[in-house]
């Protein structure tokens, strides 16, 4: 009997083929917009190829979260018990920047996973949460409840959510930095200069537009764009779903103009911040507890203008990248008057490790608003950016 040709050339590692190649298009195109055709084209095989090894698309996505997950527990496991926070953070951020382009897929995984899935997921980020904060405790003990190791990991994190090009070295030289920083910031001590921030409240709905939007951004946020429908958005202003199309051409012009309300609000609040400034480091400082106020106010609005912008249009997404490009650069601009020995890839990565820091340590406080979350925040976010 004649060897079939195909089996004899098949890799015997195609099953971790296929979950780098899905990991890499769940990351860039979200969950709904990566189909298993475009995965088996990823690993050059066929999608009946590709069902042999996994029976839908949830369960290879489930395989990506989980497959990141057991190599930061693995890690974290690898470093002895008592080993100092620097070892902790430099194993968590070496897998972190090895595998940054399958690493995004933490952003939906809250949103699709089974209940189960995503309880036993939780439970490898509480494991590695858990060493690092026994670390950093053990080097620095503060009352602030893994706040610090949660921070800390979101500014490692943060290099999986862009695409500024660095070396590998270089990026995990800067990660462990800002991540010890972040570690060993008291968030809750008072800074010398510390500005308070108030961005405008949300705006009260004055038109049947503006009320399906308000109705809308919750739904996106909580279940994600693609499993809400318009008879839901519908439902929650009372409208009939025919109804929606005289104020919205379809669900998906609703999420660009939740996107581009992000954005509006965001350049608004940055130009008002930036007034009257006394320098560089004045500035960032400005800018930190602007994006920090902004995210507790805006909690909803920024998780879905972050996760669900890939799924929009190309035409509808580009001015919104733009708008996000304009925003860090002015970030980029300010961080390296202050510190002139960033280069400008430096100096983005940082800004973005900023950006980690404050969804997660957000998160972490479970976005409860107050004074003293936003400037325990914003202490993380300046330690992530080196001050």
């Amino acid at each position: 009997m004649t060897a079939d040709p195909a089996a004899a050339t098949r890799p015997r590692n195609r099953k971790q083929l296929i979950v780098e190649a899905a990991g890499r298009i769940f990351s860039e195109r979200g969950y709904h917009m990566a189909s298993m055709e475009k995965i088996a084209a990823g690993v050059g095989i066929t999608a009946a190829a590709l069902y042999r090894h996994f029976p839908n698309k949830y369960a290879l996505f489930a395989e990506c979260a989980d497959l990141m997950a057991d190599r930061l527990v693995a890690a974290v496991d690898e470093v002895p018990s008592g080993a100092p926070s620097a070892d902790v953070l430099t194993a968590v951020t070496r897998v972190t920047v090895a595998h940054r382009a399958s690493g995004g897929v933490y952003r939906w995984e809250a949103r699709y996973l089974n209940h189960e899935d995503r309880r036993q997921l939780r439970a490898k980020f509480r494991h590695v949460i858990g060493r690092v904060d026994e670390a950093v405790q053990r080097e620095r003990p503060l009352p602030d409840g893994r706040l610090r190791a949660v921070a800390a990991l979101g500014a490692i994190g943060s290099i999986t959510m862009h695409h500024t090009s660095i070396a590998q070295r270089r990026a995990e030289e800067l990660l462990v930095e800002s991540a010890l920083r972040v570690a060993a910031a008291d968030p809750a001590a008072p800074r010398p200069g510390a500005r308070t921030v108030e961005v405008v409240a949300h705006p009260v709905p004055r038109t049947r537009r503006a009320e399906i939007l308000a109705a809308a951004i919750p739904l996106f946020a909580r279940d994600g764009f693609a499993s809400v429908t318009n008879g839901q958005i519908a439902e929650a202003v009372g409208l009939a779903p025919s109804a929606l199309y005289r104020h919205y051409s379809g669900k998906v012009d609703i999420l660009a103009a939740a996107c581009l309300q992000a954005a509006g609000l965001l350049a608004r609040e940055v130009d008002q911040s930036l007034h009257e400034v006394s320098g560089p480091h004045d500035a960032i400082g400005a800018l930190a507890a602007t994006y920090v106020a902004y995210s507790f106010e805006y909690t909803a609005l920024n998780s879905v203008a972050e996760a669900e912008l890939v799924g929009l249009p190309a035409d509808l997404r580009r001015p919104l990248v733009l708008a996000q490009r304009e925003h860090i650069a002015v970030w980029e601009q300010q961080l390296r008057l202050a510190r002139p020995e960033l280069d400008p890839r430096q100096a983005r990565v940082l800004v973005h490790a900023g950006f980690g820091v404050a969804v997660e340590a957000g998160r972490g406080l479970r976005w409860q608003d107050g004074p003293d979350h936003r400037d325990a925040v914003t202490a993380l976010v300046m330690g992530a950016l080196g001050f």
